[in-house]
C-alpha cells in the first residue's frame, strides 16, 4: 500500500482530549498536597458599599485532614475519578455555572432548529445579498467592532453562543466560514473583555480587590482596546478573505459544505409575506436580548428563555403560513437541540477538572490552592519587567482552570495584589495582568464554556479550532506582552 493510500491520521476528539486532561488532574491530586486560605473580614469601600471578604495572602497551609488524592468511584455526591462526567454537568447554577450553560445551549439550539428549518432565514439571507453586494466589505469591521464593545462595556460572553447561530448562515452565504463566525463573535467579545475599561465582571472586581480605585486607568484601556480591536479586524479579514478566494482551505471545509447544503436543501424560492414576518419576529426578538441584557442585567436564564419564546412565535407563524406541522415544528426543535448536545456535553465535562482538583473555593482544600500559592510567591525577588510578564502568564495559565473572570479575580487577585507592592510593579499594572491573562486565553482554552459553546453551534471540532487558532493566540500573547511592558515603563497607576 502506498503512502497516498494510508488513511490520515485522524485528531484527537475533543472528548478524548478531556479524558486525559482529567487522568493528569486525578494523578496531580497524588502528588500535590491540597491547602486552603483563610478569609479577611469584609470591609466597607469608599462609596460605602460592603465588599465580600477575601483571601488573606498569609493565611494559607495545607490541610492535614484532607484525604490525599481522588478516589477512582465516590459516593455520596463526593467526586472521584469515574464521577467526573455527571458531577460537571450538574455543577454550579443556572447563572451561568456548567448547568446553566448546557440549559442555555440545548433550549437555544432547539429555538433555531425551528428558525432554520422555517426556511425564512436562508430567504433572507439571498435577498440581503443582492441588494448589498457592493457593501460586503464593511460587514466583518462593522460585526467585529459591535461585538468587541459588547466584551468590553458589559462583559458579552456566552450571548455570543446565540450569535453564532445567527451569523453562521449569513456568513457561509457570504462565501466565509464557520472559523470567520466564531473570529467576528467570540473572538471580538474576549478581545473587548480583556481590554476592558468597564466592565462590571472584570475590572471592577478586580480592582476593588486588589484596591484600586473603581474604572481608574482607564485611558490607557481605552487604547489598549482600539489596537487590539484594530489587530482582531484586520486577522479576521485577511483570513476571511483568504477562505472566500478558496474555501477548500478552511478547517471546517467539509462540515461547512454540508451546511451549505442543507440550507440548499430548506431554500423556498422566493422571499414571502411568511418570510418577512418570521423575520421581523427575529429582530424584535434580538432587541429583546439586547435590551434585557443592557437595561435589565439578564443573563443566562432569561436570554435562554427569551430565544425559547421566539422559537414559539416563530412555530406560531410557519404553522400558520403552512411551512410546517405541529410535529414538524416539534421534531425541528428536537433536532437543533441534538446537533448541539456534543457542545453541551463538553461544557459540563470540562467543569470535572476544577472538581477534580479540589474547587475553586479558597477556604476548602484543594490543588487550586497550593499551585495558586506557590505561583505567588514564585514573583519575589523577580526584577519589576519581568515580574509583570510573570504576572501575565501566571494568569494565562491559571484561566485554564477557572474561566470565570468574577472567580479569577476573587481567587487572584488578593494574592498577586500584595505581590505586587514587594516587586515594584503598582496594583493597576497587576489589574491589567489578570484582564489580559484572564480574557485573551479564553479564545483557546478547551474549558471555556462559551468557547466549546460557539464552537459546538458552528459545528468546528476543539482540536480543528487549536489547529487554526494557535497563531491567533501567539499574536495576542505577543501584543499583550508588549502591553505590560510597556505599563511598566510608563509606571502605569
Amino acid at each position: 500500500m502506498s503512502a497516498a493510500d494510508k488513511n490520515p491520521v485522524s485528531m484527537p476528539d475533543a472528548f478524548v482530549i478531556l479524558f486525559f486532561v482529567m487522568l493528569l488532574a486525578a494523578v496531580s491530586s497524588y502528588m500535590v498536597p491540597a491547602g486552603s486560605f483563610d478569609l479577611l473580614p469584609a470591609e466597607t469601600n469608599a462609596a460605602g458599599e460592603l465588599q465580600k471578604p477575601r483571601i488573606d495572602p498569609q493565611s494559607f497551609h495545607y490541610s492535614e485532614n484532607a484525604d490525599q488524592g481522588v478516589k477512582l468511584f465516590a459516593e455520596q455526591g463526593e467526586t472521584g475519578f469515574l464521577n467526573y462526567a455527571f458531577e460537571g454537568m450538574v455543577s454550579g447554577d443556572k447563572m451561568g455555572a456548567a448547568v446553566g450553560v448546557i440549559a442555555f445551549i440545548l433550549l437555544t439550539g432547539g429555538a433555531f432548529g425551528i428558525i432554520m428549518h422555517s426556511g425564512a432565514v436562508n430567504n433572507g439571507i439571498l435577498a440581503l445579498i443582492k441588494r448589498t453586494q457592493h457593501m460586503q466589505f464593511v460587514f466583518i469591521p462593522l460585526m467585529f467592532t459591535l461585538f468587541s464593545l459588547g466584551g468590553a462595556v458589559f462583559g458579552m460572553g456566552e450571548e455570543a453562543i446565540a450569535f453564532c447561530i445567527v451569523l453562521l448562515p449569513l456568513m457561509l452565504a457570504l462565501g466565509y466560514d464557520a472559523i470567520s463566525t466564531v473570529l467576528v463573535t467570540y473572538v471580538a467579545t474576549q478581545i473587548g473583555f480583556a481590554t476592558s475599561w468597564m466592565n462590571p465582571f472584570s475590572v471592577a472586581i478586580a480592582q476593588g480587590v486588589a484596591g484600586v480605585p473603581l474604572m481608574s486607568g482607564s485611558g490607557y484601556r481605552m487604547v489598549l482596546w482600539a489596537i487590539f480591536t484594530l489587530f482582531g479586524i484586520i486577522f479576521t479579514l485577511k483570513y476571511a478573505n483568504k477562505i472566500k478566494a478558496n474555501p477548500q482551505l478552511s478547517v471546517s471545509f467539509a462540515t461547512d459544505q454540508k451546511l451549505r447544503g442543507q440550507q440548499q436543501a430548506q431554500q423556498q424560492g422566493t422571499f414571502e409575506l411568511v418570510d418577512a414576518v418570521i423575520l421581523s419576529l427575529f429582530v424584535a426578538g434580538i432587541g429583546w436580548v439586547i435590551w434585557g441584557v443592557v437595561a435589565r442585567g439578564y443573563y443566562i436564564p432569561e436570554i435562554a428563555t427569551q430565544f425559547f419564546a421566539l422559537g414559539i412565535a416563530t412555530a406560531i407563524v410557519a404553522i400558520v403560513g403552512k411551512r410546517m406541522t405541529m410535529n414538524g415544528a416539534a421534531d425541528a426543535f428536537k433536532q437543533g437541540a441534538a446537533e448541539l448536545l456534543p457542545a453541551a456535553l463538553i461544557v459540563g465535562m470540562a467543569k470535572g477538572i476544577v472538581l477534580l482538583l479540589g474547587g475553586d473555593d479558597p477556604t476548602q482544600p484543594s490543588i487550586l490552592n497550593t499551585l495558586l500559592n506557590a505561583a505567588g510567591n514564585s514573583f519575589e525577588g523577580v526584577p519589576t519587567y519581568l515580574s509583570a510578564w510573570f504576572m501575565l502568564i501566571f494568569q494565562s495559565i491559571f484561566n485554564f482552570f477557572v474561566t470565570s473572570g468574577s472567580g479569577q479575580a476573587a481567587l487572584t487577585m488578593p494574592l498577586v495584589a500584595p505581590l505586587s507592592d514587594l516587586v515594584g510593579v503598582s496594583r493597576q499594572i497587576a489589574v491589567l495582568a489578570f484582564q489580559l491573562g484572564d480574557g485573551l486565553t479564553n479564545c483557546i482554552i478547551p474549558t471555556s464554556a462559551s468557547l466549546i459553546g460557539c464552537l459546538g453551534v458552528v459545528r468546528v471540532d476543539w482540536m480543528l479550532w487549536a489547529k487554526f487558532a494557535w497563531k491567533l493566540q501567539l499574536w495576542l500573547f505577543v501584543l499583550a506582552s508588549s502591553a505590560m511592558l510597556f505599563a511598566v515603563a510608563i509606571d502605569y497607576q
